[in-house]
């Protein structure tokens, strides 16, 4: 039978632009997806740059009108990877114009913006994906498994980390990134270490931040001088529904680390360690084991852990991050065909924006915020 096809409009090329591309293209072969996927329109900062990117890529059409591209009845998809001071006013006029929404994360600069993404798709009634691509990695389901049969005990304690070092050199110069609108640190990664939280252990209902400017000037597009006004280390203490405690880390001048997105949670009865690095690996310690036996196991991902199988029939060959990404995808667009929920919709993402929200208040005010 043939399928019908969703038309997809994407907003930027750079990293995570071509990261959504190979997410299309690979899903499109590993699954049996309830669409056909046609990379319709690639829109760009300028008209060079985006037929560029069409050729490169195999789309359909290139714009430098993203407006253009959101109003075209013929995309079905708008896909947003744009910086994060643009998601509002894109996301917006997509969703206007009847389209379902891909949107990056951050969903937005401040959840009061998300907050209005996610009413306006709600009344529109198209469905939307924010991009928290490592809650697709299937060891991330089998932690949260493990974590639901009570196989750790009572969940006592998180410690969750994302460290990047693309921003550690003070020499750098100023970029998008530095805006007061792009949110810093924390937003950008604290709020993946927000999200793998809760995806894990529930709501978070109080939180104390503290948010610290350490490189506090940038060398701006004609050489002066600029104050940086945004964090590049953030902490957070977390109490969640459940009575565990925890804390997060969001660093973008850690020097050394590429893809420090790590969590380990404590229970009374075992423990999980997992670091992104080795996203195909899981540490399981229980307590069950007999004395002479306990230490941290390592669980090596392989078919029996979906949909592993689908990519590759061999365990411990691994998967990696455009795998995520495809992953992701599928279940955006199983839930477009109404077969299952939206996997991380703009309610979930103005969620992780509250939170993100609520530390930088906490830590304006040195007191704990209640969520």
């Amino acid at each position: 039978m043939t399928k019908p096809t969703l038309n997809v409009g994407l907003v930027g090329s750079g990293f995570m632009g071509k990261t959504h591309i190979f997410g299309y293209v690979l899903a499109s072969r590993v699954f049996d997806l309830p669409f056909d996927i046609n990379l319709e329109c690639v829109a760009e900062t300028t008209p060079e740059l985006a037929n560029d990117m069409r050729r490169r890529f195999g789309f359909g059409r290139s714009t430098a009108n993203w407006k253009a591209m959101a109003e075209d009845q013929n995309i079905d998809i708008f896909d947003i990877t744009a910086p994060n001071m643009f998601h509002k006013e894109m996301a917006l006029a997509a969703i206007a114009a009847g389209k379902h929404v891909y949107c990056e994360k951050p969903l937005a600069t401040n959840a009061e913006d998300a907050l209005a993404m996610a009413r306006a798709a709600d009344k529109a009634r198209v469905c939307t994906q924010v991009g928290f691509n490592y809650l697709s990695n299937p060891m991330f389901a089998l932690a949260r498994r493990l974590i639901a049969e009570g196989k750790l005990g009572e969940i006592r304690s998180y410690r969750g980390v994302h460290a990047e070092d693309y921003m550690s050199d003070s020499s750098a110069p100023w970029t998008w990134r530095l805006d007061p609108d792009g949110g810093g640190a924390f937003a950008d990664l604290g709020s993946h270490t927000i999200a793998t939280a809760e995806f894990l252990l529930g709501p978070v209902v109080s939180v104390l931040g503290s948010l610290n400017t350490i490189v506090r000037e940038r060398t701006g597009p004609n050489g002066e001088s600029m104050s940086v006004n945004v964090d590049d280390v953030g902490h957070a203490l977390l109490k969640f529904e459940n009575g565990a405690v925890g804390s997060v880390e969001a660093n973008w001048i850690a020097k050394g680390q590429k893809m420090q997105h790590d969590f380990e949670v404590n229970g009374s009865d075992g423990s999980l360690i997992y670091t992104q690095e080795r996203l195909n690996e899981l540490l399981f310690f229980s307590s069950d084991d007999q004395e002479h036996m306990q230490g941290f196991r390592k669980i090596v991902s392989g078919p029996s852990h979906e949909p592993y199988g689908l990519f590759c029939v061999a365990p411990g060959h691994q998967i990696g991050y455009n795998e995520l990404k495809a992953i992701e995808i599928m279940g955006f667009l199983k839930a477009i065909a109404g077969s299952s929920p939206e996997p991380f919709n703009f309610r979930a993402g103005a969620r992780v924006q509250f939170l993100v929200d609520a530390v930088a208040e906490s830590s304006a005010t040195n007191s704990w915020k209640t969520v």
